[in-house]
């Protein structure tokens, strides 16, 4: 794809207009995906005409059978737990944003002592819970969903306490010739991809520096 063929695409994380061909992915069988990558806090996305609808998104999220009787998605999720617990102080109030159908983070957290509040725009849309100040925010297999990614985690990040953290779970992209095969984006509900200068932008925009705990999460602390 030449220069001359890019939409002019606006980044919905840093809002520049500085997007170049990522890949396409002409495989699928229903519809073609082309993947932009913002040159300047390096984020990959498509262009919103590509998005699914949102009662079509729906029906997607409703296929998940998750529970927090399920040992293997509690070991799932531990991948956020255990770091974030290591990191807060006993009794701490939390936000699990983007709990889904079956929730189980906050369970997992309750367990342990903390008191955690839900949101999830289909199953717990309370937005009187962005009217609060918590300890800790966790965001797990949620931001790559998201349509306006800056709005909601400057959301996020301003009903943080000073002190406090924000953990956010989602595969991270490596490169470019890694991305053919990676199978994250082939869930049509996936509309963005960060990368870790995706995060070290972010860190920087907020004044903070990320703590990458394995392969798709990472940490920011709020300065105090």
């Amino acid at each position: 794809m030449s220069d001359r063929d890019l939409p002019n695409l606006r980044c919905v994380l840093c809002d520049r207009v500085t997007a170049e061909h990522f890949y396409r992915d002409d495989t699928r069988a229903d519809h073609m995906r082309d993947y932009y990558q913002c040159t300047h806090c390096s984020l990959v996305l498509i262009s919103p005409e590509q998005h699914l609808p949102a009662d079509e998104e729906f029906k997607r999220y409703e296929m998940h059978e998750n529970s927090p009787d399920d040992p293997d998605y509690r070991t799932f999720l531990n991948r956020m737990f255990r770091p974030m617990n290591e990191r807060i102080e006993p009794g701490s109030y939390g936000l699990d944003f983007g709990s889904g159908p079956g929730p189980a983070l906050h369970v997992m957290f309750e367990e342990a002592g903390h008191s955690v509040e839900l949101f999830d725009l289909y199953y717990a849309n309370d937005p009187s819970v962005f009217d609060k100040q918590y300890d800790f925010i966790t965001s797990t297999e949620t931001v790559e969903h998201l349509r306006e990614p800056r709005k909601e985690l400057d959301r996020l990040w301003a009903c943080l306490k000073a002190g406090g953290w924000l953990g956010i779970m989602t595969k991270r992209v490596s490169s470019r010739e890694a991305f053919r095969s990676w199978h994250y984006k082939n869930d049509d509900t996936h509309i963005i991809f960060f990368s870790a200068d995706t995060f070290k932008w972010m860190g920087k925009r907020w004044g903070t520096t990320p703590e990458f705990e394995g392969d798709d999460v990472v940490l920011f602390n709020k300065p105090a």
